[in-house]
């Protein structure tokens, strides 16, 4: 994934919202279903974020969990 992409996620209750990769850059991430309600920054590692306009909003979205649209 790279600046200029087109994107893609999958919100709740199955709608797609798609948008237009702006920025890459590096942020923590605590996920709750995997690691607990019990939030502890030093355990984790910055992992790659896309910087994604969505209509006229610019969004901080974990690149794993986006997919590129072909």
């Amino acid at each position: 994934m790279k600046i200029g992409d087109l994107v893609k996620r999958k919100l709740s209750g199955g709608r797609i919202e798609a948008g237009l990769v702006t920025d890459i850059v590096q942020k923590k991430c605590w996920r709750t279903d995997e690691l607990g309600k019990a939030v502890d920054w030093s355990k984790i590692d910055p992992e790659p974020h896309a910087v994604v306009l969505i209509g006229e909003k610019y969004m901080t979205i974990p690149m794993a969990d986006l997919e590129l649209v072909s």
